[in-house]
């Protein structure tokens, strides 16, 4: 990972963008030595089918657990 001054960020913008972009390479900015920004590049997401399977939770019957006074405490 390479870091740079915000001040030859600004001065090499463009060439600094295009070098992220296809060495696939992050960089960070800093300003006075601390880190302030990465400069990452973009990655487009695909949608994976059955990525949140594993977080949704079925319920078979979702009446019979609300009986009598609950059932008509949610109307």
């Amino acid at each position: 990972m390479t870091t740079m001054t915000i001040t030859d960020f600004k001065t090499h913008a463009l060439g600094t963008l295009k070098r992220v972009s296809e060495e696939r390479e992050s960089i960070i900015v800093t300003k006075r030595g601390k880190p302030i920004v990465e400069v990452i590049p973009y990655a487009e997401s695909k949608p994976v089918a059955g990525k949140l399977s594993d977080t949704l939770v079925f319920e078979n019957d979702i009446i019979t657990p609300l009986v009598g006074d609950l059932w008509d405490a949610c109307k």
